[in-house]
């Protein structure tokens, strides 16, 4: 007998609609074989369903069985076919009737006992459900909330082979999952740190105001202990909310490769990743046979973090260079290639020195200037010139660090980040997630019109920092998204002064 149930394989963060095709000859020896290109997780699934199968009161078929996953050219990875198998086994041995399999896409993962374990992939699978028409969808338990917010698509999470059995054959009613949104997102929008916890440096504070209100990127140059890494993972807290779109695609990417824990539904607040300097180039922007998404993908929508900067090896810092322009990293194999989102705000801190007290005023630098200019030039003049805040985070004093007057909260950073974003969105469209960091050289000349003070003001910056092409283009970015946090119309001198202030370290880094 013949069964086909519906499942779905990953590739990359995408799925990609699959049959389950069971075939129990009812003649022959019995033995199973597995076809359909399936990894070695995939083929040991035989032993894991025969177990199940078994511990639950079912039957191995004793005729030979021919279990295939199509589309046959398509590398199969995981353990997502356990359950889809396991019930095909099942009907197409005859063990329960039913005409209900059609109606259903089927994932999950069996132990030994029985028991559904969560897969990866899972809200990507019900993306790809809806899109095909399928309104039936039987998850692991643990992954029923992540696949419950796909809208006009029925969840059902069992915990078990039996279960699954039961429900697909009309013997056990379960209640589909239901998510509330609304909840998840409100909870998403309160932080545990505020930007009134950092004594001092309200010059970096308004370059970060500055850095989020434009999606700029940003590079903190500073002595150990001033705040650099305290205040970068406050950023999250003045940066837009996440939209739906956003949190969907973000949310996707984490469940391809695992990281969402049981029962969470939605990546609901915008990521930051810290990896350490030791990363690889494939842990950073995504690789492996199969490719699976890096740091920077993990990052999308959010914020990367590289604390030590020049200490990543350069052939790790040289794969960000184009991911900060595009948006996105492709990675190419013999047999396919994938491409995943990486829309970042990338924020690097470094010391100024190997040793990490140049230009201290209270401690002595102990490194020769060879020393100084070996560690700076680990970092490549093309990268320092894709980042548009360049800025030295300063040692606080004891006064301020003392001091009980609070800062500049986040809150009061945030309604100016949201008065720039505003004015982003009347220039290029209410539903654009365009913002003044991705302008093109044409949207540039059209939007950021300089008067006869300002000319020459940049004429001078230009002449006298050696500025290169790109950033140029950063400084007018800048300027524009400074007059946007000021509510001006037009660019005006001290706009562009305090962009230009920004683009300092280009002759120094």
């Amino acid at each position: 007998m013949l069964t086909r149930l519906h499942s779905v394989a990953l590739s990359g963060i995408e799925g990609v609609a699959c049959e389950v095709e069971v075939d129990v000859t009812g003649r022959g020896l019995p033995q199973s074989v597995l076809v359909g290109l399936p990894d070695q997780a995939t083929k040991e699934s035989l032993e894991r369903i025969r177990a199940a199968m078994t511990n639950c009161g079912y039957q191995w078929p004793r005729h030979r069985t021919v279990i295939n996953l199509a589309p046959a050219d398509l590398k199969k990875e995981g353990s997502a076919f356990d359950l889809s198998i396991g019930l095909g086994m099942i009907i197409a041995d005859g063990q329960i009737t039913t005409e209900k399999v059609d109606e259903f896409i089927v994932a999950g993962e069996l132990a030994l006992d029985g028991r559904v374990r969560s897969v990866k992939g899972v809200l990507s699978m019900a993306v790809l459900a809806k899109s095909k028409g399928f309104n039936k969808m039987i998850v692991p338990a643990a992954n029923a909330a992540e696949a419950a917010v796909v809208g006009g698509l029925d969840v059902y999470p069992v915990a078990s082979l039996t279960e699954a059995v039961g429900l697909i054959s009309g013997q056990l009613k379960i209640e589909p999952a239901d998510v509330n949104l609304d909840e998840i997102f409100a909870q998403a929008s309160s932080y545990d740190v505020d930007f009134a916890d950092v004594r001092g440096q309200e010059q970096i504070k308004r370059a970060m105001t500055i850095a989020a209100a434009g999606h700029h990127n940003m590079l903190m140059i500073g002595p150990p202990g001033t705040g650099k890494t305290m205040l970068a993972k406050r950023l999250p807290t003045i940066l837009p909310a996440l939209r739906w779109a956003e949190s969907l695609e973000t949310t996707q990417i984490y469940s391809s490769v695992g990281l969402l824990k049981d029962g969470e539904a939605l990546i609901a607040t915008r990521p930051v990743r810290a990896p350490h300097s030791s990363i690889s180039p494939a842990g950073l922007v995504g690789g492996g046979t199969v490719p699976t998404p890096g740091e920077l993908s993990l990052a999308h929508h959010g914020v990367l973090f590289l604390d030590e900067f020049p200490e990543f090896t350069r052939s790790v810092l040289e794969t960000i260079r184009q991911p900060l322009e595009d948006g996105k990293v492709t990675i190419s194999r013999v047999h396919s290639a994938v491409t995943f989102p990486a829309q970042i705000m990338l924020v690097a801190a470094m010391n100024p020195c190997p040793c990490g007290y140049l230009g201290d005023p209270k401690r002595s630098c102990k490194c020769s200037p060879l020393q100084v200019q070996r560690y700076r030039g680990r970092i490549s003049g093309p990268l320092v010139d894709r980042i548009d805040i360049h800025i030295e985070v300063p040692a606080v004093a004891y006064r301020k660090l003392r001091s009980t007057k609070a800062g500049v909260s986040s809150e009061q950073m945030r309604e100016q980040v949201l008065k720039a974003r505003k004015k982003q969105k009347e220039r290029f469209g209410a539903d654009s997630t365009m913002t003044n960091s991705r302008m093109s050289s044409r949207t540039i000349r059209k939007l950021c019109g300089l008067n006869e003070a300002c000319e020459a003001l940049l004429k001078q910056a230009m002449d006298e920092l050696g500025l290169s092409a790109r950033a140029h283009d950063k400084v007018l970015k800048l300027a524009r998204t400074i007059a946007d946090i000021g509510d001006s119309g037009e660019i005006r001198p001290e706009h562009l002064s305090e962009a230009i202030q920004y683009r300092l370290l280009d002759r120094t880094v």
